[in-house]
């Protein structure tokens, strides 16, 4: 079984979706919808805007998500990853480069993995989203380096905190690194297939790479912040000294005449 996780969105409308489609999830939260189509066919939506299919060809892929489009918020180019099921009677549990190896397969073992690679494309969604305010921010910083002056102005400054403080409350909202699914914590096979699933691929530690990157970023950003603080008080200063001035100015002209 072929498991496709695509990014389609900033966000997606799950009570419009559910409202639109019409067969019954199995899972309905109001962070994702999960549903079993037809035997070996699920799809599963995630609110942070990844759907991940099992069981679909790559024409009826592109025809459900043109079906929802209505339901998608800011939607933008596609960031996919696919991995494969293989079920081997009597095998253990195995994680290869591109594909899991179990004994058995059902609708919660499809779930899990189905889970843990939409998490996977939401993290490569965040590093990439991370390593490009880091870029931006290393081009204010050379040219400080360069010239001694902050290349950006406050109005432009507060708009890149926002959208620092927009990825750090969307990791925060959306990646549930530390916190297993409901399904597995009576289930011991369920939970060691959702722990090797973390470690395949690394989620732990990509998650780690993406906060330390912004946590640099936001290091910048209190720099920043502290560099226009002390321009807008020398600002102040010489307002105060331009009137105190004009003030000496006015009263030794009014003493000569």
């Amino acid at each position: 079984m072929k498991l496709s996780a695509i990014r389609v969105a900033n966000q997606l409308d799950l009570k419009g979706i559910k409202s639109f489609l019409e067969a019954r999830p199995i899972a309905d939260t109001s962070s994702e919808l999960f549903y079993s189509m037809a035997p070996d066919r699920y799809q599963y939506f995630f609110n942070y805007g990844v759907i991940v299919f099992t069981g679909y060809s790559e024409e009826e892929i592109k025809l459900t998500v043109k079906s929802i489009h209505p339901f998608l918020k800011s939607p933008n180019g596609w960031l996919r990853d696919d991995h494969d099921i293989t079920v081997r009677d009597g095998a253990g549990m195995e994680f290869l480069f591109d594909q899991m190896i179990v004994d058995h397969i059902d609708d919660k073992v499809v779930r899990i993995g189905m889970f843990n690679l939409a998490q996977s494309v939401a993290l490569d969604h965040y590093h990439h989203t991370s390593e490009h305010l880091l870029t931006e921010i290393r081009g204010f910083t050379n040219h400080l380096e360069a010239t001694g002056k902050l290349k950006i102005s406050r109005r432009n400054m507060m708009k890149f905190i926002g959208r620092a403080l927009n990825t750090q409350n969307d990791i925060a909202d959306n990646i549930y690194i530390f916190d297993a699914p409901d399904l597995v914590w009576d289930n011991e096979y369920l939970d060691n297939l959702h722990k090797g699933l973390m470690k395949h691929y690394d989620l732990r530690v990509r998650f780690s790479e993406v906060e330390y990157t912004l946590r640099i970023i936001e290091d910048n950003l209190h720099v920043f912040r502290e560099i226009y603080s002390q321009r807008e008080s020398s600002y102040l200063e010489w307002i105060i000294i331009l009137l105190i001035l004009v003030e000496v100015v006015n009263l030794f002209l009014s003493k000569l005449l």
